[in-house]
């Protein structure tokens, strides 16, 4: 099961994602991962997440800052 952070991290990289226009297949590409980690990590029941390095690499594709990915207070 997922957490409440990984959640919310992976909600507003969908969000960013679909925002600009960008395919789960693109981000991965982008991101140089396989071209199904996208669908598994925004694939509630399935433990593939992102990590801190993900995180980084996302943002950068995206534009944007880290930050922007994460809350502003603990969950």
């Amino acid at each position: 099961m997922k957490t409440p952070i990984e959640l919310y991290v992976i909600n507003r990289v969908k969000a960013f994602r679909i925002e600009k226009g960008i395919s789960q297949a693109e981000l991965a590409f982008m991101i140089n991962v396989s071209s199904g980690f996208i669908g598994k990590v925004e694939t509630i029941n399935l433990p593939t997440k992102y990590n801190l390095n993900h995180i980084n690499k996302i943002a950068e594709v995206l534009c944007i800052s880290p930050k922007d990915l994460l809350p502003n207070k603990p969950l």
